[in-house]
């Protein structure tokens, strides 16, 4: 149910909204080169769509940050963040006090989770539930007498966060340039990315190099020492790289030889956006020992992130122990509006088919999509339901990359903004996630806007001398 009244709104100040944020406001990775004409303000929203401070629509197809799962200015999500908001709009989460929400959000989500993933630590977002995820590993290895158990194996290109600790675990170098991090007991292994796998190997070929690269790894560093493997079931951020058929599994396996723990960052694919409440078993046939979920989970109508871990990891950690107590947590863990949102987003995805769209839908989304590899600019195409990628090249026969400051994936991004459909630019990449309602006609709309402007993008670069085309 959307807002009644759609495309009754109010004007704003576009310039005034623009001065102030120049003039004050940090934006995460802020672009320090001002765009002419300043940024784009969005101001309204309504079902799939977006509208600027000048009332001008947008198809969202990015979901705000992957998250917007049951659409926007949807009137039971406002009712369910009021009623709460009116009820109890916060108490302190500390030690021996819960709230009804919370204590039901949990339930909820042991419920809906694989295996005995029963046991649930909120917090405010994706980073902090990766945050939270090491240092309840690193505490269960401490009570069971393992406190040098502590090192993490992560993937190239892997996106787990920008908190400290959780950009610590990324594998993006282009985001590792200027900063600080934990480098001692954090180490990386190859990223799935089918797509540039080594010339000539077959995916089943890719998938032996990667598992026997993990192997390698865990023995390299000392399996007394490395106490967990965290992989997302699709990279996002890192390029919607899809692994290999088989990879979790496998990976899980060489996990389970070693005691290793098996984290998987579903704070991306949780909630809908492969067509399942989570991914891990119903899409890739594992059971993690944790799983960290963010985004889909209120559908970004209010921050929170949840950590569940088996109810074997539980029996360890919850021993009491006045010596060694569970000093984690956040001001804002289990915060009852929060997980008021939840609750009603996850009834919605349910009880209003949004779970079968996707799954429905998702292969029409895929197959159309694809139709875009005939494009000179386009070297491939990939991704699953409503998590999608376009990576564009110089060169489809070498998948040589155009250089970094054609910006290749911004200027399709602004030209599908022109048209009335906004994508996420990332470097040569162009990626889509839109809102799990999205129908046919709105995947067409979609596609066909991208294709237009991979057009237009490719015969600015041939004039501008920068591609041959």
């Amino acid at each position: 149910m959307s807002r009644p009244n759609p495309g009754a709104f109010e004007r704003y100040d576009t310039k005034e909204i623009w001065r102030k944020d120049k003039n004050h406001y940090i934006h995460p990775w802020h672009d320090f080169e001002s765009p002419e004409g300043g940024c784009l303000v969005i101001a309204e929203s309504d079902g799939a769509y977006v509208f600027d401070a000048d009332g001008k629509r947008y198809l969202d197809g990015i979901g705000g940050m992957w998250c917007v799962n049951v659409g926007y200015a949807n009137e039971e999500m406002v009712q369910a963040i009021a009623d709460q908001a009116r009820r109890l709009a916060y108490y302190s989460p500390f030690v021996d006090t819960t709230t009804p929400p919370g204590a039901e959000l949990a339930a909820k989500l042991a419920d809906l989770a694989p295996g005995s993933l029963n046991r649930v630590f909120f917090s405010t977002g994706g980073s902090t539930a990766n945050d939270t995820a090491v240092r309840l590993i690193h505490y269960y290895n401490h009570r069971r007498g393992k406190p040098e158990k502590a090192h993490i194996i992560c993937l190239d290109e892997a996106y787990h966060g920008s908190t400290f600790l959780a950009m610590s675990l990324d594998g993006k170098a282009d985001d590792r340039s200027a900063f600080c991090y934990i480098d001692d007991i954090v180490h990386r292994v190859s990223c799935p990315n089918r797509y540039r796998r080594p010339e000539g190997t077959t995916l089943e070929e890719f998938c032996d190099l990667l598992i026997a690269e993990l192997e390698a790894k865990i023995l390299e560093v000392g399996p007394e020492r490395v106490a967990c493997f965290f992989a997302e079931p699709i990279q996002g951020a890192g390029g919607v790289n899809v692994p290999p058929p088989g990879y979790h599994k496998r990976a899980f396996d060489v996990c389970r030889k070693y005691d290793v723990l098996y984290v998987s960052d579903e704070v991306v694919t949780a909630f809908g956006r492969l067509g399942h409440y989570f991914a891990s078993r119903e899409v890739f046939g594992i059971t993690p020992d944790v799983i960290t979920c963010a985004k889909g989970l209120t559908s970004g109508y209010a921050p929170l992130g949840a950590t569940l871990i088996s109810e074997e990891m539980y029996e360890v950690v919850s021993v009491p122990d006045l010596a060694s107590p569970l000093s984690h947590g956040f001001t804002y863990s289990g915060h009852p509006v929060s997980c008021a949102a939840a609750l009603k987003s996850i009834e919605i995805l349910g009880r209003d088919g949004i779970l079968e769209n996707v799954r429905e839908v998702g292969p029409y989304f895929e197959k159309k999509l694809a139709g875009l590899l005939e494009l000179p600019l386009v070297g491939d195409v990939r991704g699953s339901h409503f998590m999608m990628c376009v990576e564009n090249v110089a060169d489809k026969a070498t998948k040589e990359m155009l250089p970094n400051e054609v910006n290749v994936g911004k200027r399709i991004s602004d030209a599908c903004e022109a048209r009335g459909l906004l994508v996420r630019p990332i470097g040569h990449l162009n990626i889509l996630s839109p809102p799990l309602i999205l129908d046919r006609d709105q995947i067409d709309f979609c596609v066909d806007v991208l294709r237009e402007s991979i057009l237009e993008t490719a015969d600015c670069l041939v004039r501008e001398g920068f591609w041959r085309g």
